[in-house]
């Protein structure tokens, strides 16, 4: 029986994907706010700095395919406990790089092991839950996700100014251990996975293949490349933004600006119940719209009317992503981890290529080349989404392609 609203089962499963989304961000973007400190102390230049993410997300983007289908053979829930013990342990030993080359070499590792986490919860939300509880759940995942990347931020930011960034990444990759611990005793174990005796590289293959012949899942999976990509690229940039004159802030005060994550938080579960209710493409428009104005409202030089247009472009993302996410899910008939895989390919992509070629237009352009690149990619995003409705491939048309 999948796992319904109300029941025990169903409190616990959700508990512990929050802590899972909660770990492996909160991990993953440690590093984000200390990329102007990196440049300073490693005397590199802002785009290499951001190598610090992007060489995490970029490897996760990759690994997650192979992640996605040895679920099948080892299970995704100790697939999963395995990935967050790992990359809480590697989050620890990174505190301790003695120069920016281990560094860098530690997060790519970070980002091999983080990989067995983000597809395959979606994987297993997917497949546990109730179909009216999917909308739902997914939201709280993804406000797990950004909870975990806004308290990494902060924490990290106030931590570096209390004492220094290494002892910063030490204790949050302590806190993380903890959250494992709890997620590995309080998630359900799956009971409609099928697994696999052996790992076979075209059975996988062909898990990813069926995908491609269904054209509005394709333009949905390639979505998020050009989401991720405007999210992180602000991101990556706004530090350097912020600690120069006039602004000249502290870590923490720059760290205090990740509180409008906080934003993204309501907004995954508000915008995926607009959507439930207004349709997935109007209200992902919408969402995408709303992106758009608040990156152009951070040109003002006003620090409140930043911050207020860095909360609104946060809010515009995450309802985006959450919209986005659920339809794949619903989209994709058969294998839905690979699928699952497939938009995250794309979204960690965006993260990594984006985020680090954004640094090019900072480097050139200033604070205006970034809001100019943002806004170029959300019209390609939104553009992709319109695309969607002229797409009616059949369910049955779909499905005799994995015969």
């Amino acid at each position: 029986m999948s796992i319904k609203q109300g029941t025990k089962r169903y409190k616990w499963a959700s508990f512990s994907l929050f802590l899972a989304g909660f770990v492996t961000f909160s991990t993953l973007y440690t590093t984000q706010p200390l990329m102007p400190i990196f440049a300073k102390q490693f005397h590199v230049s802002a785009p290499v700095a951001s190598i610090t993410l992007s060489i995490s997300t970029g490897l996760l983007a990759i690994v997650m395919l192979i992640a996605a289908s040895m679920s099948d053979v080892f299970g995704k829930k100790k697939l999963m406990v395995i990935s967050m013990f790992l990359t809480s342990f590697l989050g620890l030993l990174t505190s301790l790089s003695p120069n920016f080359i281990v560094l860098v070499l530690l997060r790519a590792l970070l980002g091999i092991f983080i990989a067995g986490v983000p597809s395959i919860a979606m994987g297993y939300v997917s497949e546990e839950f109730d179909s009216k509880a999917i909308g739902k759940v997914m939201g709280l995942y993804i406000c797990g996700t950004s909870m975990g990347g806004m308290a990494g931020r902060i924490l990290t930011s106030i931590l570096t100014d209390l004492f220094n960034w290494r002892i910063a990444l030490a204790i949050i990759g302590i806190l993380t251990l903890l959250f494992s611990f709890l997620f590995w005793k309080c998630l359900p174990a799956p009971r409609y996975q099928k697994k696999r005796e052996v790992f076979n590289r075209a059975s996988a293959w062909q898990s990813y293949k069926v995908h491609f012949s269904n054209k509005k899942l394709m333009l949905l999976i390639l979505l998020p490349f050009l989401l991720m990509g405007s999210f992180v690229t602000l991101y990556n940039y706004i530090g350097f933004l912020l600690v120069e004159p006039p602004y000249s802030l502290s870590q923490t005060l720059t760290g205090f600006i990740f509180l409008v994550y906080l934003c993204g938080s309501f907004s995954s579960v508000y915008m995926g119940k607009k959507a439930g209710l207004n349709g997935r493409r109007a209200t992902l428009k919408k969402s995408i719209t709303i992106m758009a104005a608040g990156s152009v409202l951070t040109l003002l030089p006003s620090l409140v009317i930043k911050v207020i247009g860095i909360a609104i472009f946060t809010f515009g993302f995450f309802g985006s992503h959450s919209i986005a996410s659920a339809w794949v899910g619903d989209e994709a008939k058969v294998n839905k981890v690979q699928a699952s895989s497939l938009y995250l390919l794309f979204y960690y992509l965006g993260s990594s290529l984006l985020g680090s070629f954004g640094g090019y237009f900072w480097v050139h352009f200033h604070w205006i080349g970034i809001v100019a690149f943002i806004c170029s990619l959300l019209s390609i995003g939104y553009t992709l989404v319109f695309l969607t409705q002229k797409q009616k491939k059949s369910v049955s048309s779909y499905c005799k392609t994995t015969l």
